[in-house]
């Protein structure tokens, strides 16, 4: 990626358009540096040559700690173990010296000398290799070391056998063991002391070279990261240099370019550090003041072309005007014809609510009468069925006395001839009551048949009062309309006498706007010399082919075609009347013209409408 100043620069000898790279920034993990803030860059530089100082440091005192550790090896495993194998080495010579010069003592007191000296460096020896035995890391040494120890043993028993014959006096014999077992013996253990030495005479070495190569890897290291320090450095200062003064001086040739009134320079911008929003701040100055200087040009375009529109429109206007008195007149005799019939309306509208008022008051009552009836018929129906309860009562009496009777006339025919008489007394109860049974039976069935009826007519009555309910609501809804109807008039009425006055204010305007013609063409003409001062003002800036603003065509050449003058309507029947109120538009200081706000005219053609894409621009910038 890469950020470029193009344009026609003022202090250029040839004054030529030119192109200038800002800061060149291909795609590749660079951009990620370049696209830091300026503190930001500084940081990370910073903290890189600290990071790489401090790892160098880290580095350093590893490689001293291992060459520290090396040392400390040498110091108290390698040389300790060393000087360790060379005691026991003289100690062993001193102590096969001291055994020989005991068997050539010539007194008792002088091998009383080496019997006292012999058993403390014999002491020393085996202390000597019990203390090597922490030394001691490899399997090899280990198994050296118990070899030493077995031999160390053999040897003490030869060694006495020896002093033994010394005091004795048999000299030749213990010459005989000194040369013989005792001394392979020796021999023996000083072999495999050689072969201890040179184990630790190869470690040393070994330990020794791994701490020169140490030093070596670490100096080549040490340097190495100071001089990568060093590069690093000095190339994130050029980096960070370069990318704050080319910008930086694009930048002024741009603001130079812009006093010169060159808005011809064209920036791309790919950088997000505090230079490149500098140049995008630039870019989008440069951008809005293209733009605004070339709708200032379209507007003065317009402004000139509107100024011949407004013109011809004042002509137009002044011929409407005529028109639109006469058309006023016929108006005010339609609302008069109209206003007369309104209230005629009115009239029968209430009349016939005061009669739809009282047929529902009269629904009402028959209402009423219906659900009485409705109530009488229930409480029939209620006694019908009380009748028939009765008369059931009547009917399971009479059976009851059958029964006795019949009872009666039983007991009396047992009796003989004495209950003759009783017999015959019940047999009258018996047909009596048989009588009353039939007579309560038919009454039974006329009464059913009577509650039957009574039933069917409180049915039909139910029904009725249904139908008398529905009349009423009925009649109640036609009053409500007519009521809504009566109310209706009455609001055509005030929107009549409203609509009155806006035609009586409209007369009054009609009047006026002649003034107002011969006021708008006074300033059409300061609007046209204003507009030619502005576009003389604007040519001072330059605009590039690439901002894509272009001036508008001028449009005071365009022949203008006023609408043909409408003809007066006569109103010759009522019309409806907007319930709308109309205002009175407010007037003058003067007292003279009305103020108006500006209205499209149907005939008038619209001038065309200057770019207004970045109506806010003078405050954002």
């Amino acid at each position: 990626m890469c950020t470029r100043f193009s344009g026609c620069f003022p202090h250029s000898p040839s004054r030529r358009c030119q192109t200038l790279q800002v800061a060149q920034a291909p795609n590749s993990p660079m951009n990620f540096f370049r696209n830091l803030k300026l503190a930001n860059k500084l940081l990370v530089s910073f903290v890189l040559i600290l990071l790489i100082s401090a790892v160098s440091g880290l580095y350093g005192l590893v490689q001293m700690e291992r060459v520290n550790a090396t040392a400390t090896d040498l110091a108290r495993q390698w040389l300790p173990a060393a000087r360790n194998l060379q005691d026991m080495r003289y100690q062993l010579q001193r102590y096969r010296s001291q055994t020989m010069q005991h068997v050539m003592a010539q007194s008792s007191e002088e091998m009383a000398v080496y019997d006292k000296s012999m058993p403390k460096l014999w002491d020393e020896l085996v202390q000597n290799q019990q203390s090597y035995a922490k030394y001691v890391r490899t399997d090899k040494e280990r198994a050296l070391l118990a070899e030493i120890g077995e031999e160390l043993k053999a040897y003490a028993v030869q060694t006495a056998k020896v002093v033994d014959l010394s005091h004795q006096l048999l000299n030749d014999d213990a010459s005989e063991i000194l040369r013989g077992d005792s001394l392979k013996i020796s021999r023996s253990i000083n072999t495999r002391l050689e072969a201890l030495s040179e184990i630790n005479h190869q470690a040393t070495e070994e330990t020794n070279q791994a701490g020169d190569d140490l030093y070596a890897a670490a100096r080549w290291w040490v340097m190495a990261l100071l001089l990568g320090s060093i590069v690093i450095g000095v190339a994130l200062a050029v980096l960070i240099a370069r990318s704050i003064s080319r910008p930086l001086q694009s930048a002024v040739q741009l603001a130079q370019s812009v006093a010169a009134g060159d808005l011809s320079a064209s920036i791309t911008v790919q950088s997000r550090d505090e230079v490149g929003q500098l140049l995008q701040a630039l870019k989008d100055m440069n951008t809005s003041l293209q733009r605004i200087v070339g709708q200032v040009r379209q507007g003065t375009d317009s402004i000139a072309s509107a100024s011949s529109q407004i013109a011809s429109g004042n002509q137009d206007l002044s011929s409407r005007t005529e028109e639109q008195a006469s058309s006023l007149e016929q108006t005010a005799a339609s609302m008069e014809e109209l206003t007369a019939t309104v209230q005629q309306n009115a009239g029968n509208a209430q009349q016939a609510n005061q009669m739809a008022s009282a047929a529902s008051q009269v629904a009402v009552r028959g209402g009423a009468t219906v659900a009485q009836v409705v109530q009488t018929m229930s409480a029939i129906n209620e006694s019908s069925r009380k009748i028939v309860d009765i008369i059931g009562v009547i009917d399971s009496i009479a059976f009851q006395t059958n029964i006795l009777a019949l009872n009666a006339a039983v007991e009396a025919a047992r009796a003989g001839d004495q209950g003759r008489g009783f017999a015959v007394v019940a047999s009258e109860v018996r047909t009596l009551a048989q009588r009353s049974a039939e007579a309560a039976k038919q009454i039974k069935q006329l009464i059913d048949d009577s509650v039957s009826k009574v039933q069917e007519g409180s049915t039909q009555v139910d029904e009725a009062g249904k139908t008398m309910d529905e009349i009423v609501m009925s009649v109640r809804r036609v009053t409500d309309i007519m009521g809504e109807i009566s109310v209706a008039s009455h609001q055509q009425t005030s929107g009549i006498e409203q609509v009155t006055q806006a035609v009586t204010q409209m007369d009054q305007m009609t009047q006026q706007n002649a003034a107002l013609v011969e006021e708008a063409a006074a300033a059409t003409d300061a609007l046209r010399g204003q507009a030619a001062a502005l576009a003389e003002t604007v040519s001072f800036f330059k605009l590039g082919a690439q901002s894509g603003l272009q001036a508008a065509p001028a449009l005071a050449s365009a022949t203008f075609k006023p609408a043909p003058a409408r003809a007066a309507i006569k109103v010759s029947a009522p019309v409806r009347a907007q319930s709308t109120a109309l205002k009175r538009p407010a007037m003058s200081a003067a007292g003279k013209h009305p103020v108006l706000s500006p209205a499209k005219s149907a005939a008038a053609p619209q001038p065309q409408k200057a770019a207004t894409a970045d109506d806010g621009e003078w405050e954002s910038f």
